[in-house]
C-alpha cells in the first residue's frame, strides 16, 4: 500500500507518498480500507518530530479516517466486511489501509456521505469526553470555547447548545465568528481586539464561564482562571500558547476550580473504547436527527498532504480539512 511517511521531521515537505507494507488486523482489530483522513494539528506536531505516536501505533501521521472494513481480525464481533465506519486512530490514518482495534470503530451516522464522516471521530471524541464526561457541563450553563471556528471548536458550539448551554467562542477574524454565531454560539470574541475575560464578564454579569474548552495552554492559563465561574472547570487540550504557565493557585482556589489536561492519542485502548461508546449513544443520535453536523472546510488529494499541513498553519480554514483518495 502508499501511505504518508515522514523521513526526516520537517515543514510540509517532508511529508512524502510512499510505498510501504501492508498492515494486517490481529486480535481484536479490523482491517479498514480508507476513503478520508483528517487533518489535526496533532499530525502537524509529529511532522515537526514532536509527537511521536504511541508504542505500537502506525508511524504515519492520521488519527482518524473513514472507509471500508476489508479484513476482521480474531476476535472481533459486531461488525463484517464491507461495512462502511469511521475511526478514532492512534495513527495511520494517511494512509490506504489501517488496522484500527474494533473498540474504536463508529458506524458511519445516518445522513452522512462516506468522505465527510473522516470529520467526525477526533473532533467529537475530543469535545464529549473533555467538555461533558470530565467538566460535566450541564444545561443553563456557559461553555467558554478558545478557537470557536476549528473542527473542535464548530463541535464544541453544537454539542453544547443541544444539551442547553449558553456559549462563548474566541476566534480571529469577524467572518470566523460570523460562522461560529450561524451554528449557535451566543458571545462572540475577536482575541486579537478583545479581552475574553472582560468579554465573559460582561455577558454572563459577572458570574463568569462554568466550563472553559482550551487549545492554547500556557499563554491562556492566568486569564482562563481570570475567567471561570465559581465551580467552573478549565479543561485543556493544546498548548498552541506554550507548554509552561503560572498556576495562580490562590485564584483558583477563590474559585473553587478545576483544572484538568488530557490527550486522546496515548490513551490505553480500553478508554477510548468507553469514549467511543459514548459518543456513539449521545452524539451519533444527534447528528443523525440533523441537530449537529461536521464542519469540512475542504478535501485535498492524500498524496498532496502537505497543502493540508500548510492550510492549518495558515489558520484560514473553519471545520475540518480531508484528505482523499
Amino acid at each position: 500500500m502508499y501511505a504518508i511517511t515522514i523521513p526526516e521531521p520537517g515543514g510540509p515537505e517532508a511529508l512524502v507518498w510512499a510505498e510501504v507494507s501492508d498492515p494486517e488486523p490481529g486480535e481484536g482489530e479490523v482491517l479498514v480500507e480508507v476513503v478520508a483522513s483528517a487533518v489535526n494539528r496533532a499530525d502537524l506536531l509529529q511532522r515537526q518530530g514532536f509527537y511521536n505516536p504511541p508504542p505500537g501505533a502506525s508511524p504515519y501521521p492520521g488519527l482518524e479516517c473513514s472507509g471500508r472494513i476489508t479484513a476482521i481480525g480474531p476476535g472481533v464481533s459486531g461488525w463484517a466486511v464491507g461495512d462502511e465506519v469511521c475511526a478514532l486512530l492512534s495513527g495511520g490514518g494517511y494512509a490506504e489501509q489501517v488496522v484500527v482495534p474494533a473498540g474504536q470503530l463508529l458506524p458511519v451516522p445516518d445522513g452522512v456521505d462516506l468522505v465527510t464522516a473522516a470529520a467526525l471521530p477526533e473532533v467529537t471524541s475530543t469535545v464529549w469526553s473533555n467538555v461533558f464526561m470530565i467538566a460535566h457541563l450541564r444545561p443553563g450553563e456557559t461553555l467558554l470555547a478558545h478557537g470557536g471556528s476549528s473542527g473542535i471548536g464548530t463541535m464544541a458550539i453544537q454539542l453544547a447548545k443541544a444539551v442547553g448551554a449558553k456559549v462563548a467562542v474566541t476566534a480571529g477574524s469577524k467572518e470566523k465568528l460570523a460562522f461560529c454565531g450561524e451554528l449557535g454560539a451566543d458571545v462572540l470574541i475577536n482575541y486579537r481586539e478583545q479581552d475574553f475575560v472582560e468579554e465573559i464578564e460582561r455577558a454572563t454579569d459577572g458570574a463568569g464561564a462554568d466550563v472553559i474548552l482550551d487549545n492554547m495552554g500556557a499563554k491562556y492559563l492566568d486569564r482562563n482562571v481570570k475567567a471561570l465561574a465559581v465551580n467552573g472547570r478549565l479543561a485543556i487540550i493544546g498548548m498552541q500558547g506554550g507548554a509552561k504557565g503560572e498556576l495562580n493557585i490562590g485564584a483558583l482556589l477563590n474559585k473553587r476550580g478545576a483544572v484538568t489536561a488530557t490527550s486522546l492519542r496515548g490513551r490505553p485502548a480500553a478508554e477510548k473504547a468507553a469514549i467511543v461508546a459514548a459518543v456513539r449513544e449521545h452524539v451519533w443520535p444527534l447528528i443523525g436527527g440533523g441537530h449537529v453536523r461536521p464542519i469540512v472546510d475542504r478535501t485535498v488529494p492524500m498524496s498532496d498532504a502537505a497543502a493540508a499541513h500548510r492550510i492549518l498553519e495558515e489558520s484560514s480554514h473553519i471545520g475540518k480539512v480531508l484528505l482523499t483518495r
